[in-house]
């Protein structure tokens, strides 16, 4: 009881401080939303915009009633500190009070996990741009609402929160995402490889290195009548390339350089737990997509599994999705159906995660290739006593099922996980 009223005095207090912080500094905001790839979108959005302008991006994933005011003030998460929430409150006075150098660009990663979330944000936040990535047909969190119609309701209040001489940049290859247009009369923007995208990727292709582990994706993009071959190292799945896709939309609006643009994403970091390649023991290959997980996601990584060239085995490491709600039992089984027509293994784990054996045992699996585990520790160890040269796994899950912990299991020991994986933080230790 007491907790819950002081959460709500810490997100009262620091959203009014970021209200009166964006009326004194006013800031351009770029809002990114959708229930797939926001992460992804955010960072490869700053990396591009932060060519030519002073912005800042949200740490991580705030992209609650938390993780948007934090990033607006500048600060980070106090967990369960309390002093550190008080250091918050008084720096966020400071930023009111005092003169600071403030970013001329704000880049928020804008999340609902529950109906009405996003109304109650799009009451104060009103971006200049807004990028929706991807709904899907079951989204992430759809557990608290009735159906993917009303997740999709929770956009529009964002669409239109657009300030009128804004940009709308959306996905175009989600005919969900695409209604959303005739939500706002604000200038539209798409991106995508279907044909009708106005920033296009097309020939996308895995990169390999000279001992043919991969190495990246190679793509070109097609804008107003011309071609520009781009590379993202690090990283492999159609589906980030469409985060570059959005970021890059966002760029031309900015009026900024192609070619600068190009060369920003060749030296974009890859986003910690999002298909990112890791180098495995024994020379094999991590994809690490542990960051979170749902049934549109999961089947993209496993496309993306699917079309890698190896010598070895294809390895999928999936844990439990979680709020799914009533569609929990039949989405884990269509994944690990899907699953087990790319996958020469299959282990799960996680309670929810035994449905995917199901899947795959219809999609003819055998039985002895599906392995199943209670946590990504203990899955991680058996990995790491059968995993072999030409390896390439693939490690996904929903955030609670904590699937880096298997990732740090069979990473090749030279690397420096806390560089690498995602939750390495000390609050994270004994969650």
């Amino acid at each position: 009881m007491i907790k819950n009223i002081l959460k709500k005095i810490i997100v009262y207090t620091l959203t009014m401080q970021a209200r009166l912080v964006l009326f004194k500094y006013k800031p351009k905001i770029i809002a990114v939303s959708g229930s797939v790839g926001k992460t992804g979108t955010k960072d490869a959005i700053f990396d591009i915009v932060n060519t030519d302008f002073f912005v800042r991006k949200s740490q991580k994933s705030y992209n609650s009633e938390f993780g948007v005011p934090l990033t607006i003030l500048g600060v980070s998460t106090g967990w369960s500190n309390s002093l550190i929430w008080i250091k918050n409150i008084f720096e966020g006075f400071s930023l009111i009070f005092l003169k600071n150098h403030y970013p001329k660009w704000l880049v928020l990663e804008v999340g609902t996990d529950r109906p009405g979330d996003m109304k109650s944000l799009s009451k104060w936040l009103k971006p200049d741009i807004v990028v929706v990535t991807r709904i899907g047909d079951i989204p992430a969190h759809i557990e608290f609402f009735a159906s993917t119609k009303d997740v999709l309701e929770e956009e529009v209040h964002l669409v239109k929160a657009l300030k009128k001489d804004g940009l709308l940049v959306l996905n175009s290859d989600d005919e969900k995402v695409c209604t959303l247009s005739q939500k706002t009369k604000s200038k539209i923007t798409t991106y995508g490889f279907g044909k009708d995208a106005r920033m296009r990727g097309v020939h996308t292709q895995i990169k390999y290195k000279k001992d043919g582990t991969p190495a990246g994706i190679f793509f070109k993009i097609e804008h107003e009548q011309n071609t520009i071959p781009a590379t993202l190292n690090s990283v492999v799945g159609e589906h980030r390339v469409h985060n570059i896709l959005a970021a890059l939309a966002v760029g031309s609006f900015l009026k900024i350089n192609m070619i600068d643009m190009v060369e920003a994403i060749e030296n974009h970091k890859p986003t910690k737990g999002r298909m990112r390649l890791i180098k495995g023991l024994h020379d094999s290959t991590i994809i690490d997509d542990s960051y979170n997980s749902s049934p549109v996601a999961v089947a993209a990584a496993l496309d993306t599994l699917a079309d890698i060239k190896t010598k070895g085995r294809r390895i999928a490491v999936l844990g439990d999705m979680l709020e799914l709600g009533e569609h929990t039992t039949e989405e884990h089984k269509k994944i690990g159906k899907i699953a087990g027509g790319v996958c020469c293994m299959l282990i799960s784990v996680g309670q929810r995660a035994r449905c995917f054996a199901e899947g795959a045992l219809s999609a003819k699996l055998s039985k002895d290739a599906i392995i199943q585990f209670s946590d990504s520790k203990t899955a991680g160890r058996y990995l790491k006593s059968i995993i072999s040269k030409g390896d390439v796994v693939l490690v996904k899950g929903s955030q609670g099922v904590r699937m880096e912990n298997t990732v740090q299991e069979i990473m090749d020991y030279s690397q420096k996980r806390k560089d690498i994986l995602v939750r390495q933080e000390q609050a994270w230790k004994y969650k």
